[in-house]
């Protein structure tokens, strides 16, 4: 047995990142998140604020971009396709944790994949949201909504997928119990994974 690669999808204010980061830890392999911002700048020669603001925004003509040849893709989705490279080659290395970006649906093929979605009621987001991430709006509600608008047209666009449904990912578990118990339960399914290595 041997630990898989490990991707994680979340609400906004679920925790995810928090628990991507915590599990890694534990199991002592790599993390990435913004990582990934900084390695798509160095591969693109594109600043990291670019990318970081263009990451999460789609475009309406990837299919169409795809067809007529990369160099005439928009910027959005040429990130898209460096950041996806980019996944394949550190899943290649080994053993990690990779938060959003679709890296379940870019890793799907991959026979060594643990893909999980971390998700929470919309109450208990809103309020982790003013306490942890110290985030104000006239109504925190709506601002979570919002952010979780963003994320499920950006994956429901560059991927054949449902942002949130449950039936795509292996795992889907509430952070309402906290952190600590929700890097447990995926340390064991991690520890007790029955896949194979690589692809």
């Amino acid at each position: 047995m041997s630990i898989p690669v490990i991707t994680i999808s979340r609400e906004y204010g679920s925790g995810g990142r928090a628990i991507g980061e915590k599990l890694a830890k534990e199991l002592g392999i790599p993390f990435y998140n913004k990582e990934l911002i900084l390695m798509a700048a160095k591969e693109s020669g594109l600043s990291e604020e670019y990318i970081k603001k263009a990451e999460q925004q789609k475009s309406t003509s990837f299919l169409y971009g795809l067809y007529m040849g990369a160099q005439q893709l928009p910027m959005n989705d040429q990130i898209f396709l460096i950041q996806s490279k980019i996944i394949r080659e550190i899943a290649e290395k080994g053993p990690c944790v990779i938060v959003g970006r679709c890296a379940d649906y870019v890793l799907r093929e991959r026979k060594d994949l643990l893909s999980v979605f971390i998700h929470a009621p919309l109450s208990f987001r809103a309020q982790r949201a003013q306490k942890v991430y110290e985030k104000t709006a006239s109504n925190i509600e709506d601002f979570v909504k919002k952010k979780d608008k963003k994320r499920a047209a950006f994956y429901n666009y560059f991927s054949q997928n449902k942002w949130g449904d449950a039936r795509h990912y292996h795992l889907a578990i509430s952070s309402v119990y906290g952190v600590d118990f929700a890097v447990e339960v995926l340390k064991h399914a991690a520890e007790a994974f029955p896949g194979g290595e690589g692809q």
